[in-house]
């Protein structure tokens, strides 16, 4: 991963993709892309890589409200997978997105290591930029079991989807399992070429008058800088695996600010994901570009990669 400060701003190459800048807006917070460029000031040229939302192969109504609910310091959300299925993504999505101003990677789910597959295969005869992985789906055909909570489960998606595309893979990977290090293993030996960290925790709130859950699916992903040090946790977990073998992680949860976004890059990122905070300030990626220049300049660095994976752990 080699960045550089060119024309202020903080060029990158993630997986062979260029990136304007190391920020990358997260799955399910910007839709299929188009939803930011009606904010005033705001351009895809601030981010290096846009996710667009959560795509599986059949069309999605997903789940009932509330879907949404603000919590401290963050918020919880069980959506469902709402989308329009990867063939009109392909079809009558793609084509009207400007593939000059930023990256743009597909994200796909499944309730099978089957329908994981056709969905790549779908996406891999078009023009998006890399794929990542939902590994935190359930599998429906071992009981509900999140695929992403079980390193062997998630090792055969990453092998299924491998063989479907050549594009960059990008494995997103769950906190909410025992040995997130085991799982990283695994995936890389099944041909992950990188890896997001993390995906949301799992919360619940509850309507304490109504004595019921806040959210319609009873509980939901729990996301916003409540989870920032336990994204950078296991951040710098993951990045000890990774290390050794050239594998990138785009570091994500509770990024707000600029020195959030160093955070993740000292523990071990060389792309730091953006999410929860564009919901209430859509320009903050442009506050973080420029705080990460400042930072730079201030300790006479030139390079964003001098500060990947720099953490000096105490005693």
């Amino acid at each position: 991963m080699v960045h550089k400060l060119q024309k202020g701003m903080l060029v990158s190459e993630f997986c062979g993709m260029r990136f304007d800048t190391p920020l990358v807006l997260l799955s399910g917070c910007v839709g299929f892309g188009e939803e930011y460029t009606r904010v005033k000031g705001f351009t895809n040229r601030d981010a290096g890589a846009i996710c667009l939302k959560g795509t599986t192969l059949e069309p999605r109504l997903g789940n009932p409200p509330h879907r949404v609910c603000e919590t401290p310091q963050g918020m919880i959300n069980a959506i469902g997978l709402q989308n329009p299925g990867a063939r009109h993504v392909v079809d009558e999505i793609l084509p009207t997105l400007d593939f000059d101003e930023t990256r743009f990677i597909a994200n796909i789910s499944g309730s099978s290591i089957e329908e994981y597959a056709e969905v790549a295969r779908i996406f891999d005869d078009s023009p998006i930029d890399a794929i990542e992985i939902n590994i935190s789906c359930p599998n429906v055909k071992e009981g509900g079991m999140a695929f992403g909570n079980d390193p062997e489960m998630s090792a055969c998606v990453v092998e299924a989807v491998r063989r479907q595309t050549q594009k960059p893979l990008i494995t997103k990977l769950s906190p909410n399992q025992t040995d997130i290090q085991q799982n990283a293993r695994r995936c890389i030996e099944a041909g992950t070429d990188a890896f997001a960290v993390i995906n949301t925790l799992m919360g619940m709130a509850i309507d304490i008058e109504a004595r019921a859950p806040i959210i319609g699916n009873n509980q939901g992903g729990l996301s916003g800088p409540a989870i920032k040090p336990v994204a950078v946790l296991k951040t710098h977990q993951v990045y000890q695996v990774c290390r050794d073998h050239g594998i990138p992680i785009i570091g994500q949860g509770g990024v707000t600010t600029a020195e959030d976004a160093i955070e993740f890059l000292i523990a071990g990122a060389s792309a730091v994901g953006v999410g929860t905070a564009l919901f209430y300030d859509p320009l903050v990626c442009k506050k973080i570009n420029d705080g990460i220049v400042a930072y730079l300049e201030r300790h006479e660095l030139t390079e964003v990669s001098q500060l990947v994976g720099t953490l000096v752990l105490n005693g």
